[in-house]
């Protein structure tokens, strides 16, 4: 399969399937068979994918991708080789992170839900015109990107989270906070914005947040 073809829903259902980490094999970078260079986007979607994992709480190591040809098959057991040691020092997902199923099921879920929402983002606004592994890189490592991805995907991958929670059965500010890891004023944010939307409501007698 074509990397063009990656997309972050097989990363998140490889990871909620149980598999402990994810390694992509792509063709080298301006090698491309097709006028899709579909290899930048899988190295865009990678950068995105990992980005989420760190935000919901998984090492981001346990996601890789390496470019080589058909005939560097050392090259695919070197990198192959490297990522299987690094995924047993990392041990389970959720187990190696402090997470327990329950609580990754739960991670994974909301991430996966907003899949559609990236799609649409990554390509209106976190895609860089320039075909150099270099520059993919640097505007990913760089403060632009880390600030739009705040802007456009950390807060509604919070209330996704929180949603999720909340399904289960009404929880308080303070259990919001400890479970995902905020703080308070944050959970007292996205609070407020999913009532004003109408997504959930203040339970006085038990103050406790529930879905509306």
């Amino acid at each position: 399969m074509c990397t063009g073809r990656l997309d972050l829903s097989h990363v998140l259902r490889a990871f909620s399937k149980g598999a402990d980490g994810v390694f992509i094999g792509g063709c080298h970078l301006n090698e491309c068979n097709y006028i899709t260079h579909g290899n930048f986007h899988a190295l865009s979607m990678v950068n995105i994918c990992r980005k989420m994992m760190q935000h919901i709480g998984l090492n981001p190591e346990r996601l890789r991708i390496e470019f080589m040809s058909g005939s560097e098959a050392n090259l695919f057991v070197e990198g192959v080789n490297d990522f299987v040691k690094t995924v047993k020092r990392l041990g389970p997902l959720g187990k190696g992170e402090g997470i327990d199923k329950k609580g990754l099921k739960s991670k994974l879920e909301a991430a996966t839900s907003l899949v559609p929402y990236i799609r649409l983002v990554e390509r209106e606004r976190l895609r860089i015109p320039v075909k150099s592994k270099e520059e993919y890189q640097k505007f990913f490592d760089s403060d632009e990107f880390n600030r739009l991805f705040t802007t456009l995907v950390v807060d509604k991958l919070a209330i996704t989270q929180i949603m999720s929670l909340l399904r289960d059965k009404p929880l308080s500010t303070g259990k919001i906070a400890e479970a995902l890891g905020l703080t308070p004023s944050e959970v007292s944010r996205h609070m407020n914005t999913s009532s004003r939307h109408g997504l959930v409501r203040y339970d006085v007698s038990q103050k406790c947040f529930a879905l509306a």
